[in-house]
């Protein structure tokens, strides 16, 4: 896939094209960091190592526009993590809550990195990036089939408590995963003409369908609130009556097969029995003075009590059976009060500046509704979960910086009806 890419590439005067050896060498590292993202059975996973060298490598071999809107994004990842520093003096266990708070500060350093690499060339960089994830997002939905359905010996490995999980350690993130890809996915049918959209949409059902098996609520509503945003979003700023017609068609013909996958998956007996327990609104470990509520109603005390924070881990370890499951808990134990308001400070303005990216003609308005949509999702998912150490939320939020960091002059010198075109994403065939 990564070779057909390539060639594709540079014959079109994308991210390949008229690039030195060391350049190209570099983009493939960013497309492997991307391919491999979804595999994180163990930390740190080799998307890890890839990020960590890429963030020596892109700014060496000149794949990097900083700007100092970006500096702004940094900075809030760094005094986030500072702020962490001092609350982890207060746990028992400061080992632990520096690891995490420095995976932290790793992630939020790797969102600069993919943002910057963004800023440089905005619409070849961003397709490159989604074709990645969206190849990592196959692989991953395969195993998670394959071991729910338990299709060759030793498939279980790819499933958590009889739930997909695929590639990763928890069905909560196996889910959410996929749900850019999805979009990617559903952005490439509008791209194309009503003929060619069919294995676009089928590949969106194939992921829909690999999210619904997480058995996963939070990556349920993750999926369906990326999808509405995107839809609405792509019907507003669409160019033309013709295209939001096309939309409206996408739309209902996306429904009805979604709601086709689900009423097919609901006549295999295992997995209505499943559904029918992950669907009520309250599980048995959600209530009482021990479970999931009860667990964020004393770490809403805590939080009242140190304004520092007490340390990451330290809910779980001192406190709690479990983390709180909700990141906007977490983060004042992690981080204190002024931790946590960075911390807020920049989903608040990735919010702000994906809105108005949403809203803004450019060549990459199309591929930004993707990220800012799957971003909004993962943002609302925070409420019922931990997100802070997921990759591809961070990776999400340096897209949406890096597109909104690219300076005027970049607009007025390539034109945006003229590349406007290049936007039709052929890499998903």
């Amino acid at each position: 896939m990564l070779g057909q890419f390539v060639n594709a590439q540079a014959q079109n005067g994308g991210a390949f094209g008229g690039r030195s050896f060391a350049h190209n060498a570099a983009l493939s590292l960013v497309w492997l960091a991307m391919a491999t993202s979804g595999f994180v059975f163990s930390e740190p996973a080799p998307t890890d190592l890839l990020a960590l060298g890429l963030i020596v490598i892109l700014p060496v071999v000149g794949l990097f526009r900083p700007s100092p809107l970006l500096a702004i994004l940094m900075l809030l990842f760094a005094g986030t993590a500072a702020s962490g520093l001092v609350s982890a003096t207060l746990a028992n266990d400061t080992g632990k809550a520096v690891t995490h708070t420095l995976v932290s500060l790793f992630l939020g350093g790797a969102a600069f990195t993919f943002a910057a690499f963004i800023a440089a060339k905005p619409v070849a960089h961003l397709r490159l990036i989604l074709n990645g994830l969206t190849c990592a997002a196959v692989m991953v939905a395969i195993t998670g089939i394959a071991g729910y359905f338990d299709v060759f010996a030793g498939a279980e490995i790819f499933t958590k408590f009889g739930r997909a999980s695929g590639t990763f350690k928890d069905p909560n993130v196996f889910g959410p995963f996929l749900v850019p890809a999805f979009l990617y996915a559903i952005h490439t049918a509008l791209e194309r003409s009503m003929k060619y959209a069919a294995w676009p949409l089928a590949l969106a059902g194939f992921l829909a369908f690999a999210t619904f098996l997480s058995f996963s609520r939070g990556a349920w509503m993750n999926l369906i609130l990326a999808l509405a945003t995107y839809i609405t979003l792509s019907f507003l700023t669409a160019e033309s009556n013709g295209r939001r017609q096309k939309i409206a068609v996408l739309a209902v013909l996306g429904a009805g097969m979604i709601a086709a996958v689900v009423a097919g998956a609901l006549r295999v007996e295992k997995i209505a029995g499943l559904v029918s327990e992950r669907a009520s609104v309250a599980q048995s470990y959600d209530v009482g003075p021990e479970g999931r509520f009860g667990g964020q109603e004393k770490a809403t005390g805590l939080i009242l009590e140190y304004p520092l924070g007490i340390g990451a881990g330290s809910f779980a370890l001192d406190h709690h059976h479990e983390e709180p499951h909700n990141v906007y808990l977490s983060m004042p134990l992690n981080a204190g009060w002024a931790g946590a308001g960075l911390y807020l400070a920049a989903i608040a303005l990735t919010l702000l500046l994906g809105l108005k990216q949403a809203f803004k003609r450019t060549p990459w308005q199309p591929l930004i509704l993707i990220a800012f949509s799957a971003f909004l999702a993962n943002v609302a998912e925070g409420l019922i979960i931990d997100t802070d150490h997921w990759r591809h939320f961070y990776l999400l939020m340096g897209v949406i910086w890096g597109a909104a960091s690219v300076p005027s002059p970049y607009l007025a010198t390539n034109g945006v009806h003229k590349l406007r075109g290049r936007i039709q994403v052929a890499s998903i065939a």
